[in-house]
């Protein structure tokens, strides 16, 4: 009888955790389509495929669930430089991370990055809140560049993952505000071109 339980108990709590999952996913992905303002939390939870009302048992409020937008792409960003570090040669890791950018050249000219767009949107709020972490989240993407420039040995490794950063998310605003995916393709481009002469 007490397994019986605790097997039922364990299989609420997953599938609460794969439902919190797919809602932080599923505001990901509106927020970054539609934008904050836009965005409800019926669309979400339409997205989610999960009830309006059951939303409210994992996220009280809107900026709760655009937190949550922020936390899935930290999770998302940490997935995908977790594979490149995998690959021997940090210029490689950088060139392939350049690659995937011009890979989402499509949604990029469609929504702009989702990131970016995000933080400049939230920069119209008072600071100290949604703002600075969606800062974070661009935080992470720099210092994990930085550490692939230090590791080739390089000058102002810091100042390297700006320009290389600010390259990306000046490439992404171009390719959404004139609608031209093929401006990911050719900054890519560029962009692998400097890294190779590094």
């Amino acid at each position: 009888m007490v397994s019986r339980v605790t097997n039922s108990q364990s299989a609420r709590a997953k599938n609460a955790g794969a439902k919190r999952q797919r809602l932080m996913a599923a505001a990901a992905q509106v927020v970054h389509q539609q934008g904050v303002e836009r965005t409800t939390i019926a669309d979400i939870a339409r997205a989610a495929d999960v009830q309006v009302g059951n939303v409210y048992y994992y996220f009280k409020t809107k900026d709760e669930l655009v937190a949550a937008a922020l936390a899935e792409h930290a999770r998302q960003l940490e997935a995908i430089t977790g594979k490149l570090d995998r690959l021997p040669d940090p210029r490689e890791r950088l060139k392939s991370l350049v690659q995937g950018w011009v890979g989402q050249r499509d949604r990029a000219a469609r929504y702009g990055c989702p990131t970016g767009t995000l933080a400049a949107e939230l920069d119209k709020r008072p600071e100290g809140g949604l703002d600075a972490e969606a800062g974070n989240v661009i935080r992470l993407l720099l210092e994990w560049a930085e550490r692939q420039f230090r590791e080739m040995g390089l000058p102002d490794p810091d100042g390297l993952a700006l320009t290389l950063v600010g390259a990306y998310q000046g490439m992404s605003l171009l390719a959404n505000a004139l609608r031209d995916p093929e401006i990911m393709v050719r900054e890519g481009d560029r962009l692998t071109a400097w890294l190779d002469t590094l």
